[in-house]
């Protein structure tokens, strides 16, 4: 086997309270709970609920005590975030092997219940960061990973009002945007390239993504040909203002993972039953809509919603001409304004709504005055 990531396993939150955090990804997002590990399945130090939604699983663990300090360190200095971003592949040797001749430091190790073995091997990507390389070519796929039990809080929500809620129509992750000090960009892509064989998609240069104040600049990575796996790279460039990208990198203190872009087949479906549980999404200035408008016109594009709807659900809109995709973007989920969640929708479009991202600027930019940021 050559050695290839295969598909996103699941992302690994490092909260304060981990079964707080699964029952609220259960109420507000439409989560279901998973699996769970901790005192009663033998782990002394750490507690994990993990919670899926379809094809997304997230992990959320937290520690019972300061003897981890570790991961108290991280929790005081980045807050409740994403450590870690699990992947599937195929022959985990060949992956290690080319690892460790860049020099790079590589932890492996493997877990085993009575259903089979799980190989494992962790590395640091970027800032505090890290990969979980997973090969589960001995684990049954109808499991999650060895030794974690069933989660206690499904049966606890299934006699609660969680399961009366209409579903929220969140399928897969479309991809992560992971937030790079400035001038690091380049550094961070180049390393995926080399440690974990990703491929360069595309990128824009500073004068597409910027607004008047502040901008970013991209870097998109895939896993190869498989197209499975998509990361956004963005770092600040400089504005007149703080960019949104830099107030991550400030309450995060250091880079991370700013969101989370979750695809769904109907957008304003699921906007509506997320909006009823009290998921708060950022507004569209209404001039972004009039633009929109003649855009579509002038390069003579059909899309299958009309405007009334995008602009009553405050939806952005990307496209070319092989086709479109819809967009929106939730609020800082947290008291810091680092995490946030996206909603994408796709009809043959394979960008990451780079057109849209002076919109989304403009939107954070009226955020971040509130907060006294810009």
């Amino acid at each position: 086997m050559s050695g290839r990531c295969l598909s996103l396993s699941h992302l690994t939150f490092y909260v304060t309270n981990a079964k707080q955090a699964a029952l609220n990804w259960c109420m507000q997002y439409g989560f279901k709970p998973f699996r769970f590990r901790g005192l009663e399945t033998g782990h002394r130090q750490q507690c994990g609920h993990a919670v899926r939604n379809n094809e997304i699983v997230l992990v959320f663990v937290s520690p019972y005590d300061d003897t981890d300090n570790s991961m108290n360190a991280y929790l005081i200095r980045h807050g409740n975030s994403i450590k870690d971003i699990a992947l599937n592949v195929d022959c985990l040797s060949s992956i290690s092997d080319r690892i460790k001749k860049f020099g790079v430091p590589i932890r492996e190790w493997t877990e085993e219940d009575s259903h089979g073995l799980v190989k494992y091997a962790q590395v640091l990507a970027f800032g505090d960061t890290t990969h979980t390389l997973v090969e589960r070519n001995n684990y049954p796929g109808t499991e999650f990973l060895p030794n974690w039990r069933q989660n206690p809080l499904e049966s606890h929500l299934t006699n609660s009002v969680w399961c009366q809620l209409p579903d929220t129509g969140l399928k897969r992750i479309d991809h992560l945007a992971m937030n790079q000090l400035n001038g690091t960009g380049k550094q961070v892509g180049q390393w995926y390239n080399q440690m974990l064989n990703f491929k360069r998609f595309w990128s824009n240069d500073d004068t597409i993504i910027n607004t008047d104040s502040s901008g970013l600049r991209a870097i998109f990575m895939i896993n190869g040909d498989d197209e499975t796996v998509k990361l956004t790279i963005n770092e600040p460039i400089s504005g007149s203002h703080k960019s949104q990208i830099q107030e991550f990198l400030d309450y995060h203190q250091g880079p991370g993972v700013q969101h989370i872009a979750f695809h769904t087949d109907d957008i304003c479906e699921s906007i509506m039953q997320l909006e009823n549980r009290g998921v708060e999404f950022l507004d569209t200035p209404y001039a972004y809509y009039k633009n929109l408008e003649q855009r579509l016109a002038k390069d003579k594009i059909q899309i299958d919603r009309d405007i009334p709807q995008l602009i009553k659900h405050n939806v952005l809109v990307d496209y070319d001409h092989r086709g479109h995709l819809y967009q929106i973007f939730t609020r800082p989920i947290q008291d810091r304004p680092t995490v946030f969640l996206e909603l994408i929708e796709r009809h043959q479009f394979g960008g990451f709504g780079a057109g849209n991202i002076k919109a989304l600027f403009e939107s954070i930019e009226e955020e971040q005055k509130q907060r006294g940021n810009v």
